[in-house]
């Protein structure tokens, strides 16, 4: 990848080191000589501290000052009758050898003895008490007079700093050395003359030194840090890496997948916010999921009754047509004394109720139909003997197979209990029964059968004659579908009994069906007759009364 996170993360940290460490060179090539010349001077300082300090320490006589026969020799410093020994004076003089050595600094230490008039110029004689050039040399060679030497005779001098009158702080040019150095002329405090030296070319050297050193190693340091930041930045971006997947996949509505949260770093925070992210997204999703198949189904559901209302309509002003028809031309006849006697008028009559006593009866199944299938009405479920209801339906109804001239078969003898309501129960099978009524034919039989099947009760009821086409199977249960509408008309059959018993099963809960046999056709219903409380949907009423 080649512009991944890792590797612009670890160019931008390399570039800022490797800016930092530039800034760095630059400000070393320009500033570094004057940082150690700055301390050059302080070193120049303090050897000369230190060496008023050893003046003071030693104790220098008066006398020694006094009393010098022109001998170089450090011993003549001192009275002998001091009560320092000479190993101490030794010490003194290593000790400056040390001082000279350590700080790469020349030392100079003489006193005025005279003054000559030369050429009318005033010459001072000097002693040279100590003198050292920064190496080996002795106070007694030759070159002990080089540091005051060319000091003399050097033209091109400027004062640095000055911090007290004991001393001062000069930038001189030794055109012998073609050199410039950083001189220190000073007293000390018995009043000897003292003069330190430092090569500004050495010091120039060792910056030059220094850079170059700290150019190689920032180089170094730059390519170690690249190398670390790809290692270091591997840890951070697989992390990110691992977020980005998952956000991907909840892009594709995958919500599977969590972080594991296991630092409460930006990460962590990030990770978390991350996973209550897509738990917020499954949830919503499956919020809107739900609402959308609930407004579909209620838009099939409104699209459903909206057909079922033209077709209700329809349907309904399809069977009116006929009997408002009949009455209004039976009215209008008898209005009109067509027939003047009595046995006419009566005939119209008969009509005229016979068929508002259909009407009747339409109006009130579709009522009754409608209230089951929208839930109007509140069932009221009771534990009875459907045996015996059955048996009570089937005495009442005698009369009708006697008319029909058809043999009733029911040999139910034990008791059968089942929930249910008891109303529409009766309706149900009372549909069952006159629809079988109306259609039995051939050997006229009519056998009505109750068989209870562990906790299920299954009520049918048969009739002989002709069996019902296979098309028109899956049609029986809708509202005004006939079978064989000039049959339905004569016995004044509406077509929406069928729909009762469908819509009662249904809102039990229970099974129905019909299926031909050899000789007829069966119709069918299941209840419940276990012996537990069901569990009752809503709009349900439980009453264990005395039909229980």
């Amino acid at each position: 990848m080649n512009k991944s996170l890792r590797v612009k993360l670890s160019a931008t940290l390399m570039a800022t080191v490797l800016v930092t460490m530039i800034i760095s060179i630059v400000v070393n090539n320009f500033f570094l000589v004057d940082y150690y010349i700055s301390g050059k001077q302080k070193a120049l300082i303090g050897a000369y501290n230190k060496i008023n300090q050893m003046y003071n320490t030693f104790g220098v006589s008066e006398q020694a000052r006094d009393g010098i026969d022109g001998k170089n020799d450090i011993y003549q410093w001192f009275n002998m009758e001091d009560i320092f020994r000479l190993s101490d004076f030794l010490d003194m003089e290593l000790s400056m050898e040390q001082l000279s050595q350590n700080n790469n600094m020349g030392i100079l230490l003489y006193r005025i003895q005279n003054k000559r008039i030369i050429n009318q110029q005033a010459v001072y004689d000097m002693q040279v008490l100590f003198s050292s050039s920064g190496s080996n040399a002795s106070s007694e060679d030759v070159e002990s007079f080089a540091i005051y030497r060319d000091y003399i005779q050097s033209e091109d001098r400027t004062e640095v700093s000055s911090e007290t009158d004991r001393y001062a702080l000069q930038k001189v040019y030794v055109k012998r050395m073609d050199s410039y150095y950083i001189y220190l002329i000073g007293t000390v405090d018995n009043g000897d003359r003292i003069m330190l030296r430092a090569s500004v070319e050495s010091i120039e050297e060792s910056a030059q030194i220094s850079n170059q050193f700290f150019i190689y190693v920032t180089m170094c340091v730059c390519g170690i840090s690249f190398l670390a930041m790809l290692f270091i930045s591997r840890r951070f971006t697989e992390k990110i890496l691992a977020l980005a997947k998952i956000a991907q996949k909840m892009s594709h509505l995958d919500f599977a997948q969590k972080y594991p949260v296991e630092t409460e770093d930006e990460i962590g925070v990030l990770g978390e916010s991350i996973n209550t992210l897509s738990e917020t997204l499954e949830k919503t999703l499956g919020e809107l999921k739900s609402a959308n198949v609930q407004l579909k189904r209620e838009l099939e559901q409104k699209v459903q009754i909206d057909e079922m209302r033209k077709e209700f309509l329809s349907n309904v002003s399809h069977e009116l047509k006929t009997p408002i028809a009949l009455i209004q031309g039976y009215a209008e006849g008898l209005q009109e004394n067509i027939n003047d006697d009595a046995e006419s008028r009566d005939f119209y009559c008969e009509v005229i109720m016979d068929e508002a006593a259909k009407m009747n009866g339409l109006v009130k199944k579709l009522l009754d139909l409608n209230q089951i299938e929208f839930g109007t009405e509140t069932l009221t479920m009771e534990h009875f003997d459907i045996v015996s209801t059955i048996d009570n339906i089937l005495s009442n109804a005698e009369i009708l197979f006697r008319q029909k001239e058809a043999t009733l078969k029911f040999d139910a003898d034990a008791p059968v209990y089942v929930w249910g309501d008891v109303y529409l129960i009766e309706e149900a099978f009372t549909n069952y029964m006159s629809n079988a009524l109306n259609h039995v034919d051939g050997e006229r039989l009519i056998e009505v059968n109750v068989a209870k099947e562990g906790d299920t009760a299954r009520i049918s009821v048969f009739n002989t004659g002709a069996p019902i086409p296979e098309e028109d199977i899956e049609q029986i249960w809708v509202k005004f579908y006939k079978v064989d509408k000039a049959r339905t008309r004569e016995y004044g059959g509406s077509g929406v009994g069928l729909s009762i018993v469908k819509a009662t099963m249904e809102r039990h809960g229970q099974s129905y069906g019909v299926k031909n046999r050899e000789n007829g056709v069966e119709f069918w219903f299941t209840l419940d007759a276990s012996n537990e409380v069901p569990e009752l949907p809503e709009n349900v009423e439980l009453n264990v009364g005395e039909k229980s």
